[in-house]
């Protein structure tokens, strides 16, 4: 017979009780949903009732949740869904630990910062390296959580200019069909990288540093002939650059600089039979002292929790694509031809 337990949790305030059971009981019932086990709030207390082992592994979720709301920390439903997801693993020994640390943002309210232990690997690298190529999913933070340790490193003055930049390469649209000039027909492809930055500086002093070049937002073909001092250098979407593009960036970086690639090589735009440069660079790169290199998965997804579902649905559908060619005889080496994802876009 299986022991039933009655895990207790002090609470200090009911705005404790609300952050960490989410307005009108949201996470409550979520945990409820996705583990056997039943939770009572008397507000001065949390209690857990259930089975013993997964009553004390909720316990002990909740209790590192509490840790990290007394440490200034709001959970988010997505916050509980990974640390769900990783209940028995040994992830969720740092899971408060995680939650509470610095933002990586200068702008403590947006509380911008690791979420995962992928996304906590990822900032490391960041801090560590000179050069850090990020791979993963749509909605890992690759670009986001850049963007907060260059705004800040920027406004901190570590650094003097924020260089952002992408290849603009078609996906499904026609470029030259665009109405207006050259910077017309790009700058919608360079709008998620705007948008990144509106998100952490206000619209104003966004514009100032633009206009001072503090802050420069451009295509990857004007990083040509440049060296980068004293600068901290994103370039996105890096999954559609070409080989000899990835190398011409990456050799742009001068003294005193950063430089952080992201990109998700299941979404390449590139023409078939084309090599990504971000794959090329994995392979050539992966042994090089000096330069970090960070895999995000599907666990690392921070967005609205559907869309982790999605990308495990088309996942799952890919490789059974691939295996029904394979049974009808279709060669190898076509199957894997790096797929065109048409207007699906990583914003991450």
């Amino acid at each position: 017979m299986n022991t039933v337990l009655n895990c207790e949790i002090e609470l200090d305030s009911q705005d404790e009780s609300l952050k960490l059971l989410g307005h009108n009981g949201e996470i409550r019932k979520y945990i409820q949903s996705r583990s056997p086990v039943r939770i009572v709030d008397r507000g001065a207390k949390v209690v857990v009732i259930g089975e013993e082992e997964p009553a004390n592994a909720v316990c002990t979720m909740l209790s590192d949740m509490l840790n990290a709301v007394r440490r200034g920390y709001t959970p988010s439903l997505s916050d509980f869904e990974y640390a769900l997801a990783t209940l028995q693993s040994p992830e969720s020994d740092e899971r408060g630990a995680l939650l509470s640390q610095q933002p990586a943002a200068i702008r403590s309210d947006l509380h911008i910062r690791a979420r995962t232990q992928g996304q906590k690997q990822y900032l490391d690298a960041i801090n560590a390296y000179d050069i850090t190529l990020a791979i993963g999913p749509a909605g890992t933070g690759k670009t986001y959580l850049a963007m907060a340790v260059a705004i800040s490193a920027l406004l901190n003055r570590q650094v003097q200019r924020l260089v952002l930049t992408r290849p603009a390469v078609e996906a499904g649209e026609r470029l030259g069909f665009l109405p207006g000039d050259l910077a017309q027909k790009v700058n919608p492809y360079l709008r998620p990288l705007y948008d990144a930055l509106y998100s952490m500086v206000d619209l104003e002093r966004a514009r100032r540093l633009i206009d001072q070049e503090c802050i420069e937002v451009a295509p990857l073909g004007f990083m040509r002939g440049r060296t980068l001092d004293n600068a901290f250098v994103i370039l996105d979407e890096a999954q559609n650059t070409t080989v000899d593009q990835m190398m011409m960036f990456l050799t742009r970086l001068g003294h005193h600089s950063k430089a952080v690639v992201t990109g998700d090589i299941t979404q390449v735009d590139l023409p078939h039979n084309t090599t990504s440069g971000l794959v090329d660079a994995r392979r050539v790169l992966q042994n090089l002292k000096g330069i970090g290199m960070v895999h995000l998965t599907n666990r690392d997804v921070v967005r609205n929790p559907l869309v982790q579902q999605i990308i495990n649905a088309y996942e799952t559908a890919g490789k059974r694509s691939l295996q029904d060619k394979g049974e009808q005889g279709i060669p190898h080496s076509e199957l894997s031809t790096n797929r065109n994802s048409g207007a699906m876009q990583n914003q991450a």
